[in-house]
């Protein structure tokens, strides 16, 4: 037994992989997990939710799963307490205090938490706007944003804070004043320990740290670190 232990750890450093997958060529160390991989080509998903019938090629994925319908989050977030029910939602949220953006623009190298942010902000630099509004004609680049902006037109209102009976066009928007009531500073700060309530206002303050300085007046070149300081400062040259 042990010795079939050490000869499995020793693969780790000799990086041998005798068991090849017949369909796509993939190798690995060992027999079950090569059994596990052919799941994918064959299709077969043994382990099923008794619950609701969705089936899963491996125990863990089914385990992972199973928490949707006991409502378990096992999984604590050591900086705001929020809990998750499996790890990779955990590791993903964690991103939020860390900083870490590993998706980047190669166009204009901006990074972003997320790939779905990346995607959306790759139409800044296509300039597609393929969605119209009906009632002013202003386009979008994507479709929720237009439905965003068509909420301006109808007035709906329809996300409502229960503490202070204040409406919101977004649920976003409603969340982000909840914090206000709740006390709620999700975004820390990594030189200092300071926290805030807005991501956007988490970054305007690292600015202080980092002395960078994005917004450039158009008359006379002076640098802002926030949009609001560049425009009290145009006002010089309006009058």
């Amino acid at each position: 037994m042990e010795s079939n232990k050490l000869k499995r750890h020793m693969k780790i450093h000799t990086g041998e992989k005798p068991y090849a997958c017949n369909q796509c060529g993939k190798s690995f160390t060992e027999l079950a997990n090569l059994k596990n991989h052919m799941m994918i080509h064959t299709g077969e998903k043994p382990f099923t939710c008794n619950k609701c019938g969705n089936s899963f090629r491996d125990s863990g994925h089914l385990k992972s799963h199973m928490r949707i319908h006991t409502g378990e989050k096992a999984f604590m977030c050591d900086q705001c307490e929020k809990r998750f029910s499996n790890k990779q939602n955990l590791k993903l949220h964690m991103r939020i205090h860390t900083g870490e953006k590993p998706f980047t623009c190669d166009h204009c190298g901006k990074t972003f938490l997320w790939s779905s942010n990346l995607k959306k902000h790759l139409t800044v630099h296509t300039k597609e706007k393929r969605h119209s509004c009906s009632e002013c004609g202003k386009s979008f680049s994507l479709q929720q944003s237009l439905q965003r902006h068509q909420k301006i037109h109808t007035g709906v209102r329809e996300y409502m804070c229960f503490e202070c009976e204040k409406t919101f066009i977004t649920s976003k928007c409603l969340k982000q004043h909840e914090r206000i009531h709740t006390g709620e500073k999700p975004y820390k700060c990594s030189h200092c320990d300071k926290r805030f309530s807005l991501s956007s206002s988490l970054k305007a303050h690292e600015r202080i740290h980092s002395r960078e300085k994005p917004h450039t007046c158009d008359q006379c070149g002076k640098s802002f670190s926030t949009k609001t300081r560049m425009k009290i400062h145009m006002k010089i040259h309006a009058v």
